[in-house]
C-alpha cells in the first residue's frame, strides 16, 4: 500500500480504496458504539416535566403561521450568493501561480459577473428596508 503511494501509480485498484473503507468503517462504528453506550448508561425518568413541549419559559400565545417579510429571506439568500463567492477563491489562492494570467482573467471575469450582479441588487432596491 505505502508503495503504491510513493511511486505516484495512477492505477485504482481495490486495494488503494482500503484506507478509505477502515476509516469510514471506524466512524460509523464509534457512532453506532457511542450511541449504544449512551443508551445504555443514560438516564431513564421520564416525569411529567420532561415529556412536556419545550417553549423556553415562554407563554406561547397565537398562530404560529404568520406572514413573514421577504426581506428577511432575500437577505439570506443573497448572503449566501456572496459568501459561496469566496469560497470559489480559495482555489485560486492556492494555486494562483500555476495558473498564470489566464486563471487571473478568469477570476477577474468572476467578480465582474458578481459585481455587475451587486449593482444590479442594489439598483433594484433589494437591499433596502425602509418597508
Amino acid at each position: 500500500m505505502i508503495h503504491l503511494l510513493q511511486t505516484g501509480s495512477n492505477t485504482a485498484t481495490a486495494a488503494s480504496y482500503l484506507p478509505v473503507a477502515i476509516q469510514i468503517a471506524f466512524a460509523v462504528g464509534l457512532v453506532a458504539f457511542l450511541m449504544v453506550v449512551t443508551h445504555l448508561l443514560g438516564p431513564k425518568r421520564k416525569t411529567s416535566d420532561k415529556l412536556q413541549i419545550f417553549t423556553s419559559g415562554i407563554e406561547s400565545h397565537g398562530d404560529a403561521r404568520q406572514p413573514m417579510a421577504i426581506k428577511y429571506f432575500l437577505t439570506a439568500i443573497l448572503f449566501v450568493l456572496f459568501d459561496v463567492e469566496v469560497i470559489f477563491f480559495y482555489p485560486y489562492a492556492v494555486n494562483f501561480k500555476g495558473l498564470g494570467w489566464d486563471g487571473f482573467w478568469a477570476v477577474l471575469m468572476f467578480v465582474g459577473f458578481f459585481l455587475s450582479g451587486f449593482i444590479y441588487i442594489i439598483k433594484k432596491g433589494a437591499l433596502k428596508w425602509e418597508d
